[in-house]
C-alpha cells in the first residue's frame, strides 16, 4: 500500500471505510463465510470435525447444503454429506446348527466323512447303550472338534417320562459313559422325542438347576416319522424357501438312518448356497425350547422331594461352574477331580469310589442291584457293599480286612470319604492344602 497515501487520508474516511468493511463481513451468508476458510481447514478427519466444533451449550448454527458439498469435496475429508444415505448395518448373520439324535451307530462315520469335507461343525446328541457300544465312533466325533450332547441312556419312553428321577439317573449314567471316554462331561441335553408332550415345568427347573442346557430343535428334517423316508423328503423338509435367521435342524444318525447319510451334502450345500454360518451348540446359547404341553401342566407324575433335589441336584450344578480341582497324589499315582466330582462336607472330602478307584489305575465292576462294588487294584481286591457299609480287603498273604465306612449311593455312584478309601488301599494321607487355584491331598 502507498504508505504516503494513507498518510494523506483523512482520518474519519479512514475510520468510516474501516466500519464499512466490518459491516459487510458481518452480512456474508454462512455458506460464503465457510467457503473463504483455508482449504488445510478440512485435512484430516478430526479438522473436518473440529470446524464445527461449538462451545459447549451453544447453539450448533445451521449450514448450507452447499457448505458441506464444499467441505467434503476435499480430497482427505471424511464428513458425509448430509443428503447422502448412510450405509446400512451390516445384516445380522444367519447360522445352522446341525443335529444328529440316537447315534452313534455304524452310519456316524459316514456322516462325520460328509462334515469333514464340507469343513462344517455338527453337534451329535448321542444314548449312552450307543456310546458304549461305540466308544471309537464317541472319540472320533470329539477329535473331529464336533459338540456332543447327552441324550439319555435306552431312548425308552415309558421308562424316561414316568418320574424326573428316572431320567435324572440315565442323564447320569450315559455322562458317566462319555466322560470315560471323552474325559469330559456334557451339560447339553436332548429330551427324546423332544420335550412337548414329554416335559413338565419341573423337569425344565431341575435340569437347569442341576446345571443342564435342554435343546429342542425349530426344523424337523422328518427323518425319523416313519420308517425309510427316502432322502428326497428329507432334503425337502430340511431346506425351507424361506429358513429362520438361526435354524436348529433335527436328524438322525442311529441305525436305519442311511437315507439322512445321502440327504447331508444337498442339505449342507443349501444352506451355504443362502449365506448360512455352521455352529456347534454351546452351552452359552440361548437354549431352544417347546412350550410345555396342555396335558403336561396338569401332569400328576410324582415330583422329587426337597431332600432328594438337595442331595442330587443342588451339588451336580458344580460340575459345570467354576470351583478348585482335588489333585490326589497315592501310590506314585496322581488324579485330578474337578469341582463338583467331590465335594466337603464336614471337614471331609468325599469322592465317588469308581472315578478315584479307575484313574489310579484300579480295574472296577459293579452290581447295580446290591449296590455294590468290587475294585482290583494290582493284587488287592476290594469288596465295597453300601447296604451294610462295609468295605472288606483281600490282599495276597495277608489276612482279610474289614471296615465300616460312611457309604452313600448317588447319581449311580458309590460315595466314601477320600480318607477311608485311601487307608484301606494301604495309603495313609501325609498331607492336605488349598489355596485359591486348588485343593491337594498327598498320600503315601
Amino acid at each position: 500500500m502507498n504508505t504516503q497515501w494513507l498518510a494523506g487520508f483523512p482520518v474519519f474516511r479512514l475510520i468510516s471505510l474501516v466500519v464499512a468493511i466490518v459491516l459487510i463481513v458481518s452480512f456474508i451468508p454462512q455458506s460464503e463465510s465457510q467457503s473463504i476458510m483455508p482449504e488445510a481447514a478440512a485435512q484430516s478427519p478430526e479438522d473436518a470435525a473440529a470446524v464445527f466444533k461449538v462451545p459447549a451449550g451453544a447453539v450448533r448454527p445451521a449450514a448450507s447444503a452447499a457448505s458441506f458439498a464444499r467441505i467434503s469435496s476435499s480430497k482427505q475429508s471424511s464428513v458425509i454429506p448430509a443428503s447422502q444415505p448412510q450405509s446400512k448395518p451390516k445384516e445380522a448373520s444367519k447360522v445352522i446348527y446341525l443335529t444328529f439324535d440316537d447315534g452313534p451307530s455304524k452310519w456316524t462315520d459316514d456322516v462325520l466323512a460328509i462334515l469333514k469335507k464340507a469343513d462344517v461343525p455338527a453337534t451329535f446328541f448321542v444314548l449312552g447303550e450307543q456310546a458304549k457300544r461305540f466308544p471309537e465312533i464317541i472319540n472320533r466325533i470329539n477329535e473331529a472338534g464336533h459338540a456332543i450332547g447327552n441324550h439319555t441312556y435306552n431312548h425308552k419312553y415309558d421308562e424316561l417320562y414316568a418320574s424326573f428321577g428316572v431320567f435324572w439317573s440315565q442323564i447320569k449314567e450315559t455322562e458317566e459313559v462319555l466322560r470315560n471316554i471323552t474325559g469330559k462331561r456334557p451339560p447339553l441335553v436332548r429330551a427324546p422325542g423332544g420335550t412337548y408332550g414329554h416335559f413338565d415345568t419341573a423337569y425344565f427347573q431341575l435340569l437347569e438347576q442341576g446345571g443342564y442346557k435342554v435343546f429342542d430343535w425349530n426344523l424337523d428334517s422328518g427323518d425319523s416319522k416313519r420308517k425309510g423316508v427316502p432322502a428326497s423328503e428329507i432334503i425337502q423338509n430340511a431346506t425351507p424357501p424361506k429358513p429362520g435367521d438361526s435354524v436348529t435342524l433335527l436328524m438322525h444318525d442311529g441305525a436305519g438312518h442311511e437315507e439322512t447319510v445321502k440327504a447331508l451334502p444337498k442339505i449342507i450345500d443349501y444352506y451355504k448356497s443362502l449365506g448360512y454360518e455352521f455352529r456347534a451348540i454351546t452351552s452359552e446359547l440361548p437354549p431352544v425350547q417347546f412350550a410345555v404341553s396342555p396335558k403336561m401342566k396338569n401332569s400328576k407324575r410324582p415330583q422329587p422331594s426337597s431332600d432328594w433335589v438337595q442331595a442330587h441336584i443342588v451339588p451336580n450344578a458344580e460340575l459345570f461352574g467354576p470351583g478348585e480341582p482335588l489333585y490326589v497324589e497315592a501310590g506314585g499315582l496322581e488324579t485330578k477331580l474337578a469341582a463338583g466330582e467331590y465335594e466337603l462336607r464336614d471337614g471331609q472330602f468325599r469322592v465317588p469310589l469308581r472315578a478315584v478307584m479307575e484313574r489310579l489305575g484300579a480295574e472296577v465292576s459293579w452290581n447295580g442291584l446290591e449296590k455294590s462294588a468290587v475294585a482290583i487294584w494290582g493284587e488287592t481286591r476290594i469288596v465295597v457293599s453300601s447296604a451294610d457299609g462295609t468295605i472288606v480287603v483281600e490282599a495276597p498273604g495277608e489276612s482279610e480286612k474289614r471296615y465300616t465306612a460312611s457309604l452313600e449311593w448317588r447319581n449311580g455312584l458309590l460315595w466314601l470319604p477320600l480318607r477311608t478309601l485311601l487307608e484301606v488301599t494301604g495309603h495313609d494321607i501325609m498331607s492336605v492344602t488349598a489355596n485359591p487355584e486348588e485343593r491337594r491331598v498327598r498320600a503315601s
